[in-house]
Parts: C-alpha cells; sequence; structure tokens
C-alpha cells in the first residue's frame, strides 16, 4: 500500500531534483530539497484536514486530487498566487512581474521580486491569516462527542453557543496585530483582514453547501462521493487546500524568491507527497483509528494563524511556524494511539 500510494511522489521527486540540477547546478539542487522538506513539515496539518474530506471521495475522485489537484497545487499558489502579488503590489503587469522573479534581484533592494512580495507581506498575512483563524474558530467552539484537549475545548464549545463569537474573537486579533502598525499600512492590513474574514465566510459557505450535496448523493454510492457529489467535494477540497498553502508559499520566501526552485522544491516535491500522505491516511483508514489526529490539525492551524497575524510586525522564522504545527499533530498521534490502546484494553 505505502509503495502503491507513494511511487509517483518519489518519481516526480526524481525528476524535480534533475530539473533543479539542469536549472541552476548544485545549489539550485539543495534550494529544492530544503523547500521540499519545508513544505511536508509546513503541510502536514494540510493532509490530515484534506484527509477528513477526501475519505468520503470515491477512489476516482481521490486520483483525481492526486492528479489534476496537482496543478492547481504547484502553479496556482506556488507558482501563479507569488507573481500576482509582485504584479499588483508594483502595478505591472503578470508576465513582467514574472521576468522580475527570473532576474534574481537581492532581497533587499527596492525593486527586486523578492523585496517586493516581502513588502506586502503585512497584507497577506493578515488576509491568510483572518482564515485560517476563523477556520480554526470554528472548530473548535462546536460541541464534539470525542475531545482531545478537554479541559479547554469543552469550556471552548460551551462559549461556542454565543452567537458570532467566532467573527468577533477573530477581528479582536486583527485589532490586536494592527494596533502597533500606523498610517495607511494599518488601515491596509485591516482591510485585507476584513477581506479574509468575508472570504472565509463566502467559501466556508459554498464549501459546506457542496460537501452537504456530496454526502447526501454520498449515502446513496456506498457511502462515497461520485459522479457531481464527487466534483463538488473536490472544489472544496482544493480551496481548502488552496487556502493552507499560504504558509508554504510565504514561507519560501525566506529561503529563495526564485518562482521555478519554489515551483519545483515546494511543488512538484512538497505538494505531490502531502498528497499522497493524504491519500493514504484515507486508505489505511487512519482518521478513523487515530481519533485525535483531526483535532492536532486544527490544532496546528490555530497556532499558523496566531502566528501569520504576530508576523504582520514580528518577523517568525519558517521552521518555527513548521515546527509547532509538527509538533501539536506528533502529540496528537502519541496520544490517538494511547487512545486507541485504552479502548482495546
Amino acid at each position: 500500500m505505502f509503495w502503491k500510494t507513494f511511487r509517483w511522489s518519489f518519481a516526480i521527486t526524481a525528476v524535480a531534483l534533475v530539473l533543479a540540477f539542469l536549472y541552476g547546478g548544485w545549489p539550485a539542487l539543495l534550494l529544492c530539497i530544503i523547500l521540499g522538506v519545508l513544505e511536508v513539515s509546513l503541510s502536514f496539518d494540510n493532509a490530515v484536514l484534506n484527509a477528513t474530506i477526501l475519505r468520503k471521495m470515491s477512489p476516482f475522485w481521490q486520483n483525481i486530487f492526486l492528479t489534476i489537484g496537482i496543478l492547481i497545487a504547484v502553479f496556482g499558489m506556488r507558482l501563479v498566487f507569488p507573481v500576482l502579488i509582485v504584479s499588483i503590489a508594483a502595478s505591472i503587469n503578470p508576465i513582467e512581474a514574472f521576468q522580475l522573479a527570473l532576474q534574481k534581484g537581492d532581497p533587499h533592494e527596492p525593486g527586486s521580486y523578492a523585496y517586493i512580495f516581502a513588502s506586502v507581506h503585512p497584507i497577506v498575512a493578515a488576509f491568510g491569516g483572518m482564515f485560517l483563524l476563523l477556520l480554526f474558530l470554528n472548530f473548535i467552539f462546536e460541541k464534539r462527542t470525542i475531545t482531545w484537549l478537554s479541559w479547554i475545548e469543552k469550556p471552548l464549545a460551551r462559549i461556542g453557543s454565543i452567537p458570532l463569537i467566532a467573527p468577533a474573537t477573530a477581528v479582536v486579533g486583527l485589532i490586536l496585530a494592527a494596533l502597533p502598525l500606523s498610517g495607511d499600512l494599518r488601515f491596509e492590513v485591516i482591510i485585507a483582514g476584513l477581506i479574509g474574514l468575508l472570504v472565509f465566510f463566502v467559501v466556508h459557505g459554498l464549501g459546506e453547501a457542496f460537501k452537504k450535496y456530496g454526502e447526501r448523493k454520498a449515502s446513496h454510492a456506498k457511502g462515497v462521493a461520485v459522479g457531481k457529489a464527487g466534483f463538488f467535494l473536490f472544489l472544496y477540497l482544493e480551496v481548502l487546500d488552496a487556502t493552507l498553502s499560504f504558509d508554504g508559499a510565504i514561507g519560501a520566501f525566506a529561503i529563495t524568491p526564485d518562482p521555478i526552485i519554489i515551483a519545483l522544491g515546494l511543488g512538484l516535491i512538497g505538494a505531490i507527497f502531502v498528497r499522497s500522505l493524504t491519500v493514504y491516511m484515507v486508505r489505511q483508514r487512519t482518521l478513523e483509528t487515530l481519533v485525535y489526529l483531526e483535532h492536532g490539525a486544527h490544532w496546528a492551524i490555530g497556532a499558523l494563524a496566531v502566528l501569520l497575524l504576530t508576523s504582520i510586525t514580528i518577523h517568525i522564522n519558517e521552521f518555527i511556524t513548521g515546527g509547532i504545527g509538527l509538533a501539536f499533530i506528533l502529540t496528537a498521534l502519541f496520544a490517538s494511539f494511547r487512545y486507541k490502546k485504552q479502548q482495546a484494553s
């Protein structure tokens, strides 16, 4: 099962490393490896969360996610997204932004691709941080039969009965994050955060509609979504996956601004391994036996959201971000094994 699921990941990784070497020699090869490891470590929570949805889809749609979906992951969030950000920030067309990226200018030089991207980081972080914070709050404010960190999850679930508590909490967090700023930047950060909040409600609302439709149709197809139902769940999954890729796309610029290396390392290596890991967990029914993994993934996302909002004013190393997320996942994994052992005895 392991080799069957991951064989394409290893094959594509080999191709990506060869392309990186041909593109920029040993330095490019090393950067490609580092970015691949960074993406997997940052996106482990992404894989767990995706698996909760993917397990409701038929094997056909699982394979679509693993194949066609990778094009969106590689060329959408890892290549097109950064170029569009620079294009908008510098008021130039995307082709000029891409050409600027290929010049590999000094990241500390005004007007360079990396410098422009770094300059808009507070705005991107506010948007992404608010989206992910609401994703976490919606989970943690909901009553659940099984709780992991019961000492805090149960009280928060009771608080969740207060109307609009999740968006109110998120807005307070946004205001606190923007307070140290001044002038136009503070205004732009607040607007970006509010747009992130609005986009969450739109995407979440559509996603829930897609998901409910898919789950309803799945009940007539041996418990899995097929046809239109599978397609709707696929759309929901792609939107969620793209949003959770913010940290990797942003963090990559701390290592290299080169869009080709980012696409090879984060996309062809990191993203494909994350997808394979997602499919593996689904086919091994991991989430059914390791009951706290979903909780750990959401706590990791909550931590990422807080770190993104904090990074608006304070630089945070991306490896710290990935390490905290991975720590939540590993702790939840250990707790799940212990729970499983207790249930068996």
